[in-house]
Parts: C-alpha cells; structure tokens; sequence
C-alpha cells in the first residue's frame, strides 16, 4: 500500500506539472519582423524592445526575430499584420502611407528643421493624432522610432544643385510624396522594395537610391555606390507597429507593457541613430565614396515649389505649417 506522503507528493508533482504546463500554453509569442540586418537601427529596436518587455512582464511573452525581410517586404509584412498572421514590425514610414494616408505628411521635404524638431513633434500632438489613426485599418502603432534624415547616393555623378538630379532613376519607396518630390526634381523615381535595391544597383537598373546613414552604413551602399550627397532632404521616421488582433487579445497589463517596451525601443533606435550620424560620413568616405557634404538646401526647396502645392492640397496647408512650425 502506497504511503500517504508518497500520494499526496504525487499530487502535487501533477499539479505543478500541469501549472508549468498553464503558464507556458498562456505566453504570448511575438514574431516581430524588419527589412534590414540585425546590426541596423531596426535590429536595435527590435532586441530593445524584447529586453525591456521581458523586464516588464516577466515569462508573459516570447519575442522571436525575423531580420532581413525573411518575411517579406515592409507592404507585405504590414498586411500581415492586418491579417493577424504576424504580431509585430518595425519599418518606415513609406509603405504606411499606402494603409494610414494621413502619415505621409511626416515625409514632406524639408518639413523639419533639425533631429529635435522632429522628435519633438513626433512625440507632440501632431504625431499622436496620426497615430490614432492606425486602429482603425487593423493596426496599432505604438511609437515613433527614427531612421534620421535621408541623403542621395548614385553611381552616375555628383549631385550638388537641383539641375544635377535630372535624368537620374532613383529607388524610392512606395511612397508617393517622396515619389512627387522626385518627378518634380526631373529624377525618374522607381519605386523598389528594399530586398531587390543591391541588385538593382549593381546591375545598373537603377543609378542610385535615397536613405538616411543608419541605412547606407548598416546595407553596406558604399560597396555599389560612388557618390553621396548629404541633402537632407527628408526626416524619414520609422514606426513599432502591432496587429491590433494581437493587440486586441492582451490584458491590460500586458498592453502596459508592450506599449512602454516600444516607447523605450524608440529611444534606443534614436539614440544610435544618433550615434551613427556622429561617425557615418568619414566611415564611407574611407570605404571610397565622394561625399558633397553640403548643398544649396534653398535651391532645393525653391525647385520643389510645384510639389509643396501638392502637398498643400493633399493634406492642408494649416497642418503643415502647425508641423512646420511645433516647438
């Protein structure tokens, strides 16, 4: 006959059996993917925002990495997002604009005057308002994070004034403001997704592509191109987005969590933006590139007249200026 101790030692190596069981069937698994290597600003954030959600929420989650587009471009993973068939992106604003219009006012050239400005009005009433607007296409969009401010590179010629963008066939994003600003300059812009832009360089199909450094130093652009222009003529910010299915499903705690683990994800991505900006010039400059390091940005923006009208009438002209104008 079974001693009682023995029994009842018995139950309770069930029950903890079946609790450990409980507790792994109710975490949350997270696949959060990005268009570019783990060593870039979106590998940053990514990592960042798995560390702090761990410290926030002990055990509750499990966030696994999908680097490099392994899951497809940003459009694609972003409609899976919306198809519940992904937790979780990082990506820029581009491809936003084809699920939430209203975001594409960000992208507008020479909107900001410095990296504070933006951050500041990103943070402020301006970007919060467009965030709410993610909700309702499927999406939650949790912060703001940050690529910086996008440069030219081709592999035709330097580019100094608005005249020497003539001709030029220039990757963009599927972004059609920053496609309008193009067209406008008499570039030929070709929208491409980011996992055929190295090809599409090497084989001449495109003469050159717009990023910020963080992009042209972690893709390694300096190997395919000979020319960078530090134009500055875009603040390109990039978005911690979620499915709102996924979302949805969260207690209130955890959503505690998630939220302030991408709020912190966006600051570290910032902060090595940041960092990057600091060292990024002289880095490709050694690797070979001819760096114009300073252009006329009012010639720039007097030649961009037409396109500003556009944009005046897709989106306001008193909400730019509000942008414009955020302190």
């Amino acid at each position: 006959m079974r001693h009682p101790y023995s029994l009842a030692a018995t139950v309770f190596a069930v029950a903890a059996t079946f609790g450990s069981l409980s507790q792994a069937q109710a975490q949350t698994t997270i696949k959060i993917a990005y268009a570019l290597a783990p060593n870039s600003h979106y590998g940053v954030a990514a990592k960042s925002f798995d560390e702090n959600l761990q410290k926030l929420a002990p055990g509750r989650f499990k966030v696994e990495q999908f680097p490099s587009s392994a899951l497809g471009g940003e459009r694609e993973t972003i409609e899976s997002l919306q198809l519940g068939n992904l937790e979780m992106v990082v990506t820029s604003s581009g491809p936003v604009i084809n699920f939430v219009p209203e975001a594409g006012i960000m992208d507008i050239p020479f909107l900001f005057r410095d990296s504070a400005h933006a951050r500041a009005a990103l943070d402020g009433a301006p970007g919060q308002e467009i965030l709410s607007k993610f909700p309702a296409k499927g999406l939650v969009a949790l912060a703001w994070g940050e690529q910086g401010f996008r440069h030219l590179t081709n592999s035709k010629h330097a580019v100094n004034t608005p005249t020497d963008m003539k001709g030029l066939k220039v990757r963009t994003m599927e972004n059609p403001v920053h496609m309008t600003a193009f067209r406008t300059l008499g570039a030929s812009p070709t929208p491409m997704a980011w996992p055929e832009v190295i090809q599409g360089l090497q084989q001449g199909t495109i003469d050159g592509q717009e990023n910020p450094m963080s992009v042209i130093v972690s893709a390694k652009l300096s190997e395919v191109q000979k020319h960078l222009t530090l134009s500055r003529h875009v603040y390109s910010p990039a978005l911690l987005v979620m499915s709102k299915r996924t979302f949805d499903k969260l207690n209130d705690s955890d959503k505690k969590a998630v939220q302030d683990a991408a709020t912190q994800a966006a600051k570290d991505m910032r902060a090595w933006v940041d960092d990057v900006e600091a060292k990024a010039v002289a880095d490709v400059k050694a690797a070979g590139m001819q760096v114009v390091e300073k252009v006329d940005t009012a010639s720039f923006q007097a030649a961009l007249a037409p396109a500003f009208d556009d944009y005046a009438k897709r989106f306001g002209k008193d909400k730019i200026e509000a942008i414009r104008n955020f302190k």
